[in-house]
């Protein structure tokens, strides 16, 4: 329970499926089922990582921690969610409900570190191919995965515990279907400047400082490519970075659209579909866009799976 003046509250009812008094089962089988996918495709690519020594590159450590981070991200909400499908009541405990939160902005912060990360990668790539290897070393790369899981602690953190200092007087119906700090700011009694200020900031510093970092990468990169002579080397340098490019603009999209708002311009409608998009379509759709479209994962699976004969040699042949 949290300290100060706050009225005691010892639960949270979510509003954002109220509208829909029809087809529960039914959102409950898709979400369900967006869950299971997100899942299996990011502990794919996880474990075909670690058993190919041919997938032992930086790329691929940096997608690995992708993967992990995507099945965190889905499992802080989804699972609540299912359950709330149900229940006559979607609600969630005060402890919970903060616990959901530190947990999902840990995760949005990571990403937007990651992303970064990624884009450096791909830039010590294709534009210093000779210094890649001493560029994204393991003494390199491993202190970048390091830091972006703890810039993502930090910014949650700090979000979290100016969250715990609010009064809701008794108000508890969440516009939303998770915990997360707009919706809460929306129905908190007590002055929230410094939370939305905190907000505004953190969506400068933590997102926005990424997202210049990856168009500062990709303009460069854009500018490596189009120096390629070769049509078949342009070609496969802009496939090998287009992934990325299409994640980028999804994530940090969405990001700034649900935080980089005042809390009196949130709609319900809205901010469901922006955190769906973000929170729980994208961990599912980053395996697909990433690696599976990828010629060395695809090796790697069919290895996996025993069938490399003719489509282990077709791959090869690309």
């Amino acid at each position: 329970m949290a300290g100060g003046n706050q009225t005691q509250v010892l639960e949270f009812i979510f509003l954002g499926f109220s509208g829909i008094s029809r087809g529960h089962a039914f959102l409950f089988l898709v979400f369900l089922a967006i869950y299971l996918l997100t899942i299996i495709g990011n502990t794919t690519i996880v474990t075909l990582i670690q058993l190919d020594s041919r997938l032992h590159s930086p790329m691929y450590f940096f997608l690995s921690h992708l993967s992990c981070l995507d099945v965190c991200y889905s499992s802080v909400t989804v699972p609540k969610i299912l359950a709330n499908f149900l229940s006559q009541k979607p609600t969630i405990s005060y402890n919970q409900c903060m616990a959901q939160m530190f947990f999902l902005m840990t995760c949005t912060g990571t990403e937007s570190a990651l992303l970064a990360v990624m884009a450096y990668d791909r830039y010590a790539a294709i534009c210093q191919p000779l210094r890649y290897s001493h560029l994204m070393s393991s003494q390199v790369r491993v202190p970048l995965a390091i830091f972006s899981w703890l810039w993502g602690i930090v910014d949650s953190a700090i979000h979290t515990a100016l969250t715990t200092n609010l009064s809701f007087c008794g108000l508890n119906q969440i516009d939303h279907i998770f915990c997360d700090v707009p919706p809460l700011l929306k129905i908190a009694c007590s002055d929230t400047y410094i939370n939305e200020m905190a907000l505004h900031i953190a969506s400068a510093f933590v997102g926005l400082s990424p997202f210049l970092l990856v168009v500062v990468s990709y303009v460069y990169i854009l500018s490596a490519i189009l120096q390629i002579r070769s049509n078949t080397g342009r070609r496969k340098a802009f496939n090998t970075c287009s992934s990325h490019v299409v994640v980028v603009i999804i994530f940090f999209g969405m990001e700034n659209l649900n935080y980089n708002r005042p809390s009196a311009g949130y709609s319900l409608e809205i901010d469901t579909l922006i955190s769906t998009l973000y929170c729980i379509i994208t961990p599912m759709l980053n395996p697909l866009i990433y690696s599976f479209r990828n010629k060395e994962v695809k090796m790697a699976l069919w290895k996996a799976l025993g069938l490399q004969s003719k489509k282990f040699t077709s791959l090869r042949k690309q």
